[in-house]
């Protein structure tokens, strides 16, 4: 039995209740019984409004999904480029980053060689003394130059000396 519904009519003795059913044996049953006519199930026609609600609801719901699909497309390109700008940027930033470092390690060897080289006045007070320490070697050459001259006039008045005298 698929479904059944009690029933109860009091037709006959014989039968005390019966069951509305769609099984085989009670459509046999209804198909020996006499023909009462058919109900006409009431048909409802399809109006102008409601059509007309039915088609705007079937538009409005094909536009909204052309515009999510074509909404959904303009994300995603967005989206890449957007991607691709980040990406540059961070180039750019390690780019910039290695300048950064490459002037740092200049301005390092920069301020190391200024502390080891020597000023404008350390420069001065270095000629001025290279300048005393020349001036006095020239005194003591000129000092020896006039001994040895001195040597050498004597030298020559006793060789003079000599030449004139007769040994005898």
């Amino acid at each position: 039995m698929l479904r059944s519904l009690p029933l109860t009519r009091k037709i006959s003795k014989c039968t005390a209740s019966r069951y509305l059913s769609i099984s085989q044996v009670l459509r046999e049953e209804t198909a020996t019984s006499p023909n009462l006519g058919t109900v006409a199930s009431p048909r409802k026609p399809i109006g102008g409004f409601r059509g007309g609600l039915i088609g705007f609801l079937f538009g409005f719901s094909l536009a909204s999904a052309f515009a999510a699909y074509h909404l959904l497309d303009e994300y995603k390109a967005a989206s890449a480029a957007l991607q691709t700008s980040v990406e540059e940027l961070r180039t750019s930033t390690e780019k910039v980053s290695a300048h950064v470092r490459r002037i740092e390690a200049v301005e390092k060897d920069l301020k190391a060689l200024s502390q080891r080289s020597a000023s404008q006045d350390d420069l001065a007070r270095v000629r001025a003394e290279l300048k005393k320490v020349y001036d006095g070697l020239h005194i003591e050459f000129l000092d020896l130059r006039s001994h040895v001259w001195g040597m050498q006039q004597d030298l020559h008045s006793l060789a003079k000396k000599e030449a004139t005298s007769i040994r005898v």
